[in-house]
This record gives structure tokens, sequence and C-alpha cells, in this order.
């Protein structure tokens, strides 16, 4: 059993999942569309680049990492459908993404959150030093978000599936309540939310370009990360969150209830009711360390490869 992977090189973290796989997987993957039993479409915005004669010939397993039907227009709907036809069988991180493309298609659709690689993300004890490094105040209480908030290139409107106007109102409440808190920033396009800090006078630090290990330290400096999305696929911060042991509350969104307490889990307007769980974090994302996170994707295609 052979599965070629399609690229996409917009360094975004799919890009680092098909270097894991890839890495890990050696005895599955080929790099020659010809030699391939399976074609994997982890990136379904590229279908397209793939030559149709083997979409036709070989077996397909597609990847929908989350739909929001608000911009589900009929553009996307012939895309979609389009797709759907050399389609297989569909792959998705959680079960709300399964109950939204249930809708749109019968074709068999597996559930599999992608693996976290605990030799980069991991909880650092020193946190007075790695504060120190930082230059964090050690009483400033530490807000992250690490995920962007601008809809398009125009770096003003708001991508509201992420949430971002929540994030802030949630920033301001806990500002009143403790005059320390200050916001940190990782990613790009972030411009929405700077430009209302700035705005407010609400103090922030912002590391645009992260590197891999910059980012699990930046993990490591917070008291409390927040998920404001209101659609999501994953999100990879939850499951990063959980690995570092950072406090993380968020919406019901992509696999928030699966590794998340439901202590920790706000409806919008509600976060007041939500509270950090860090052990219970913790325990629920052992089963997707690598190597343990690739066992579920291994059955997946083992399944389509005899069917």
């Amino acid at each position: 059993m052979k599965i070629f992977t399609n690229k996409i090189k917009e360094n975004w973290v799919v890009d680092k999942f098909i270097l894991e796989w890839e890495e890990h997987n050696s005895g599955y993957i080929t790099d020659k569309i010809k030699k391939s039993d399976i074609i994997w479409i982890i990136a379904p915005w590229t279908w397209n680049k793939t030559k149709k004669k083997y979409l036709d010939s070989k077996k397909v397993l597609c990847t929908i990492h989350h739909i929001d039907f608000e911009k589900f227009d009929s553009i996307e709907e012939k895309n979609f459908y389009e797709r759907d036809g050399f389609v297989n069988e569909y792959h998705v991180i959680c079960e709300i993404t399964k109950n939204q493309l249930s809708k749109l298609t019968d074709k068999k659709i597996s559930v599999a959150p992608f693996w976290i690689d605990e030799s980069t993300f991991f909880n650092i004890k020193n946190k007075e030093q790695l504060r120190k490094k930082y230059e964090i105040p050690e009483e400033a209480f530490i807000i992250g978000s690490f995920q962007r908030d601008t809809e398009g290139f125009d770096l003003k409107t708001p991508k509201l599936s992420k949430g971002p106007d929540i994030f802030f109102e949630i920033v301001k409440e806990k500002l009143r309540e403790n005059n320390n808190t200050k916001v940190l920033l990782a990613g790009t396009r972030r411009q929405y939310l700077i430009n209302l800090f700035k705005e407010n006078n609400i103090p922030y630090y912002y590391f645009e370009m992260a590197s891999y290990k910059e980012l699990n330290e930046l993990y490591n400096l917070l008291d409390l990360y927040i998920v404001s999305s209101r659609v999501e696929g994953g999100p990879r911060s939850i499951f990063e969150s959980a690995v570092t042991k950072t406090p993380i509350i968020s919406t019901n969104v992509g696999y928030a209830s699966e590794i998340l307490s439901p202590n920790s889990i706000f409806k919008i307007n509600e976060h007041q009711k939500a509270y950090p769980d860090v052990n219970y974090a913790f325990e629920k994302v052992q089963n997707i360390k690598i190597p343990n996170g690739f066992l579920p994707f291994i059955d997946i295609f083992k399944d389509l490869y005899e069917s």
C-alpha cells in the first residue's frame, strides 16, 4: 500500500503534518503519484492541481478541516461536488465536522485528530527563567492567542469565524479584574486585534513569525489561552495547550469537547463560567501523541485500500 499526499507549501500547519507523516511512515509513502494506490488530498482546496486521470484511477481520501456554512456559497458548493465526484472516503478531525460533512455527502467519513509531536510541544517547568528571557514581569497575567484574526489580505476585516471580537471582549473584562493583564499574540494577520489593543491602551506582546521552538516557549509563558472561535476544525491550539499544560478555555468548536473538561468550555458571552483543567486536558491528549497518533490514519488507509 503506497500513499501519495498532495503538497501545499503554504507555511501552514498542514505542511508540518505532511513532513511528520512522511518522516515516521516512510514504508507507506511515495512521491510518485503513478506508483501510488491512494491519493491523500490533505489540502482540499488544492485538489484540482492533481490530474483527473489519477484521481479517477486511484483511491482518494480527502481531509476536510472544517466547514463554515455561512461562507458556503454557490461557488464553494460547485467546487465541493466536483471534487466529491473523485473522492472515495473523507477524513475529518472531529465529530462536529463529520456531522457537517454528512449533510453534503453520503461517502464514508472517518474521524481522527492529527497527531502531536511531544518533541516540539512540551511543558517547561522553569517559568520564572522563561519570563526573564522574554522580559515579561513575573506578576503579569498573560492571555494568549496564536491564530489569525483578519479575513483577507486587507488586514482590517475581522475573521469572525475565529472570534477575535469575542476574544477582545474577554480581554477587556479580564483587564478590569486584574490591571496586570497583558496579551501575547503570535502568528500572521493579527492586525485586527492589534489595532483594537492600541485604540484601547491594552498592553500586548506580538511575535509574528515565531519558530516552533519559540511557539512552545510562548505557550509556557501563558496563564490562560483562549479559543474564542465560532467555527473550527481543530484547532491545533487546543492540542498544543493540552500537551504543554497551558491553562485553556474554549468555545465548543472542533475537538474541544473531546480534549477539554466540560468545565473548560464556554458559550459565547458566558466565558465567566469556564475555568481551565490542565490535568484533564493533558491526560486526554496522550492518545494522539506520536507515534500512537498515526495509528488511526494507518487503519483508515488500510480499510480504504482493501475496500
